[in-house]
């Protein structure tokens, strides 16, 4: 199954394994509740999808990559304990708490959650001496003789054989014992991730033209070359950086991530083009709804790899100002909430306890582990809102006229953006009209989580219009299908500067 499935059935796992009774003894005993085995190739989000069901599911989270453990840190250190068992005294061997068993238990102490999910990275890669304490711990969910505290799922990952040569396969009776999930790398679902991630769009237009690339595994005569999800990922935050600070990303400094050379050297291409683009056909005026017969002639008679880098540049664009918006409504919904408190408990609340509040909710929410960055910063945001509203004749009518002026600025945003939205609309049918490049802008619309949020909440004529009047699976295939010859062709040229 694909990482999207593969996450929905571990968070229906662990709501089952959590559930209780009347009496508050949980519905599936520990000694049923099966160790979930996450079985995957590297790099495709094994790891990733753990903070999101442990934060979705509101449960605490200790994970470890159990190959950077030796036997002793895993299960503990002996040490001589003198027992005595009727009339004699024996000196009898005991073992000093697990390092994973203790990290449970000062998770616990920290955050306050009492139920979590124990995730073990890597677990059919561990040493020889440490293989007979895996097996023990799958099957009896103890790390010698310490159990893993009740509340806390055993989730682990590891790595089919053909991907590692430290693999160490499970026999029938440790199988027998764990609910293995198998993962299988899909673009379409990582797509959609990596616009929620604000990913570089860069990247998702070149995998969209070049979907076979998304994920490679090759053994060649000089040695494995490889393009992953995580290897993706993370060359889109530095380009993200690099152009921040202005410096070039070339075929090098790809092929440091993504570390299969045709595919670094084609998509330094492809990212010295989509940039030459961006000047080449103002794209910035593009989104003012600027743009000349010129333009429309010089795109017309463009290739196709090119239009639909365009409609990626202008998808791009779009899907920045989606995602700064829904962060801006989350943060004046967050102070809504706050203000109505204020308001609500007038004379009594002042702007400095409303404060006060506000930041030890933060500190209590951040303690728990469960926050996203984003919604960390959003938290942040409207802690400082009162903490600058603070002052010797601090009113409620002052906070109010200061909140006003904040959701003032989200409206001009919205219709901002919604002029900006209609103005690319006509563009694309100016260009292209109901063709192949405004089915593959409609399938991106749809792709991304803060574009569907905000046509849902503003709505978008011609949105509706495109995607109901296209016959949109059917137009679908067709353009996936020019895209996989694109693929079996050259690869993009080289940039004349």
């Amino acid at each position: 199954m694909d990482i999207k499935r593969a996450k929905q059935e571990i968070k229906d796992s662990i709501e089952a394994y959590l559930a209780k009774d009347e009496f508050g003894e949980y519905l599936i005993p520990a000694i049923r509740q099966r160790p979930i085995l996450l079985m995957g190739a590297p790099g495709i989000g094994k790891t990733q999808i753990m903070e999101q069901i442990a934060r979705e599911c509101k449960v605490g989270l200790v994970s470890y990559t159990i190959t950077h453990h030796t036997r002793q840190s895993a299960v503990g250190l002996p040490f001589i304990k003198e027992k005595t068992f009727g009339q004699e005294t024996f000196s009898v061997t005991e073992y000093t708490m697990s390092e994973i068993i203790a990290s449970v238990y000062e998770k616990m102490e920290k955050t306050g959650l009492k139920e979590g999910i124990l995730f073990i990275d890597e677990i059919n890669c561990v040493s020889e001496t440490l293989a007979p304490m895996m097996l023990q711990f799958l099957q009896g969910k103890t790390f010698g003789n310490q159990k893993v505290p009740e509340g806390w799922v055993i989730v682990t990952a590891g790595n089919p054989p053909e991907y590692n040569k430290s693999v160490r396969e499970f026999d029938v009776v440790t199988l027998d014992r764990i609910k293995r999930i198998d993962v299988q790398p899909d673009f379409e679902v990582w797509k959609e991730y990596a616009y929620e991630q604000g990913i570089h769009p860069a990247v998702i237009s070149y995998l969209e033209l070049r979907r076979k690339n998304f994920y490679r595994m090759e053994n060649t005569v000089d040695g494995r070359i490889f393009a992953t999800a995580r290897g993706w990922e993370d060359l889109s935050r530095l380009i993200q950086v690099y152009e921040t600070l202005g410096k070039e990303v070339d075929r090098e400094v790809v092929y440091q991530y993504i570390q299969h050379p045709i595919i670094a050297k084609d998509f330094a291409a492809y990212l010295a083009l989509y940039n030459k683009y961006k000047t080449d056909y103002a794209v910035e005026d593009l989104l003012r709804g600027k743009w000349t017969p010129i333009t429309l002639g010089k795109i017309r008679n463009a290739s196709l790899d090119e239009h639909l880098s365009i409609v990626g540049l202008l998808n791009g664009k779009l899907s920045q100002l989606f995602a700064d918006c829904y962060f801006m409504d989350a943060y004046v919904t967050k102070l809504y909430g706050y203000m109505t408190e204020y308001r609500d408990n007038l004379p009594e609340m002042t702007l400095e306890s409303i404060y006060k509040k506000a930041e030890n909710d933060f500190h209590t929410a951040k303690k728990s582990e469960l926050l996203t960055k984003k919604e960390e910063k959003v938290f942040i945001r409207t802690v400082n809102f009162f903490e600058n509203e603070i002052s010797e004749k601090a009113t409620y009518e002052k906070a109010k006229t200061a909140f006003a002026e904040v959701a003032d600025s989200l409206e001009t945003q919205t219709e901002y953006i919604s002029q900006t939205l209609q103005n690319v609309f006509d563009f694309m049918e100016a260009a292209f009209g109901d063709s192949q490049e405004m089915v593959a802008f409609i399938t991106e619309l749809n792709a991304n989580y803060y574009s569907l949020w905000f046509i849902r909440e503003n709505g978008s004529d011609q949105y509706y219009r495109h995607n109901k009047g296209l016959l949109f699976d059917n137009r679908q295939k067709q353009i996936l299908g020019q895209m996989e010859e694109l693929e079996q062709g050259n690869s993009f040229p080289p940039v004349l500067k």
